[in-house]
């Protein structure tokens, strides 16, 4: 086997979902075996699905994907399905293997010190927390051992430590690797190659370099595709003016307008559309609710995980309007349970002062109807308040145009399910915000827009977050740390 040998090729492959919803559109591309790739592409674009046209989940509508025989292929995909949530951790990796594994312990024990997860094989998944089920995740690709591995934004719901073993891990993974995220710090740290799937013309760009390098060169690309378009723009408003002289004379000189008219139509064939992908979503504000004052928030005492077993702790914490927490702690240690009680008003040792309207973005998005479109997800946040019309221009500020607003929730990616979810906060007005790990599959283009908006709300705020040039972007007035807590 050469190490240059071609494992995966997309020759001419176009791809839609349902009508009018293309994808690709005769994108070609090649994977060598033992490289490692990065797969690039805005919020929507179709990575995922060039990840299921891989594995033959998908199938193109026209062109080929040719990969390896006997290429053995898996994929750490970026949420559990919610019918796998009441299974064991051993019955999830049974799953993961066609035939039975008589040594299915053993690998499973392997692959959880991998990922540095310590959890009995009979404990239930949805009992673990959003960071720990996205290592079981990894886990349930990487116990295949397979030719090819995809990861689909692994670092999601991750801790540093956890951030750390995967990227170890994939360094030292001699086989090949394709990974979508938006961590571009840990995307340096192992790729050779980027895969830039372009949401307006629908093909692959391939580059060779690391994450920053190919980063800075497509930046400079549009650049030049920037000024080149200024440079024509400029001399075909000066040959219309000259061509519309020219008409005006008559004779020869019409002859010489109708030519010079021709020239223009070329011209502004070679005008390169600025690419969609380059969009961010605009600046926006999440109003607070008016006329609330006082303690918001009480916190008496808080349930922390020690060793598999739930133990509760004394805590002292006061927010009064503005004032903002931020919880910290490994996976698996109790934030987003904590979090959930809070939002839910079922918390033992806590009081949320009456009437306070809670926004609560969730790391799985659960707080949204998956089934309800868009549109109807919107609606229900105005709560009346606003028109037709200002609910379309809110959304076309977080790239939700008219297609996207007629399409149900569960047929987004998930990058879009966070800019719905960011949307319908803006429009909910709420006194206590409650945001869980509000990054996670965000185009990484979003986030200083998204990190404005949540330093500039000016109601009370719990923030827990992973992502430490996010946090840093947010002025926080007191620290939870469960891991210290549950030391004590």
């Amino acid at each position: 086997m050469s190490a240059d040998e071609i494992i995966v090729k997309f020759s001419n492959v176009s791809f839609e979902w349902g009508v009018n919803q293309p994808i690709l559109n005769e994108a070609s591309f090649s994977v060598r075996r033992g490289s490692k790739i990065t797969l690039m592409g805005q919020n929507g674009a179709g990575k995922s699905t060039i990840l299921q046209l891989i594995t033959g989940e998908s199938k193109p509508d026209s062109g080929s994907v040719n990969v390896s025989k006997d290429l053995t292929i898996a994929t750490a995909k970026q949420v559990i399905p919610r019918e796998y949530l009441d299974l064991t951790i051993k019955e999830f990796f049974e799953k993961c293997f066609t035939e039975k594994v008589y040594n299915i312990d053993k690998k499973i024990d392997d692959v959880l010190e991998i990922i540095n997860l310590s959890s009995p094989h009979d404990r239930v998944i949805k009992t673990l927390s959003g960071g720990q089920q996205a290592r079981l995740l990894l886990a349930s690709a990487l116990i295949q051992d397979p030719d090819l591995l995809l990861l689909d934004e692994p670092t999601n719901n991750l801790d540093k430590a956890g951030i750390a073993h995967l990227t170890k891990f994939i360094i030292n993974y001699p086989k090949t690797c394709i990974v979508i995220s938006h961590d571009a710090d840990f995307l340096n740290t192992f790729t050779q190659g980027v895969l830039y799937l372009d949401i307006f013309s629908k093909k692959v760009e391939q580059y060779a370099g690391d994450y920053f390098i190919v980063v800075e060169e497509i930046r400079m690309r549009l650049e030049r595709e920037r000024m080149k378009n200024i440079r024509l723009e400029k001399d075909i408003s000066r040959r219309k003016e000259q061509a519309n002289f020219f008409a005006q004379k008559g004779g020869h000189l019409r002859d010489v307008s109708s030519k010079m008219k021709k020239k223009i139509e070329e011209l502004e064939g070679e005008v390169v559309e600025l690419r969609r992908e380059d969009k961010t979503i605009r600046n926006f504000i999440i109003p607070s609710q008016k006329d609330i004052g006082g303690v918001i928030l009480q916190l008496d005492s808080v349930t922390v995980a020690v060793k598999n077993k739930v133990v509760s702790k004394k805590v002292n914490v006061t927010l009064n309007k503005k004032e903002r927490l931020l919880l910290v702690g490994p996976n698996g240690i109790g934030k987003t349970t904590l979090l959930e009680k809070l939002a839910s008003g079922h918390a033992k040792g806590e009081h949320v002062k009456a009437g306070v309207k809670i926004g609560y973005y969730r790391q799985d998005f659960s707080t949204l109807d998956f089934n309800a479109t868009v549109y109807q997800t919107l609606i229900k946040a105005m709560g009346g308040d606003g028109t037709e019309q200002s609910l379309r221009a809110h959304a076309a500020g977080f790239l939700l145009d008219a297609e996207i607003l007629r399409a149900k929730v569960g047929s987004l990616s998930e990058g879009q399910k966070g800019l719905v979810a960011f949307a319908a906060i803006a429009l909910e007005k709420p006194g206590l915000l409650i945001l869980d790990e509000p990054t996670n599959h965000i185009n990484f283009r979003h986030i200083p827009v998204i990190a404005k908006a949540i330093n500039d709300f000016d109601g009370v705020m719990i923030l827990v977050s992973h992502v430490q040039n996010f946090v840093e972007k947010i002025k926080v007035d007191f620290t939870l740390d469960l891991g210290a807590l549950s030391k004590k």
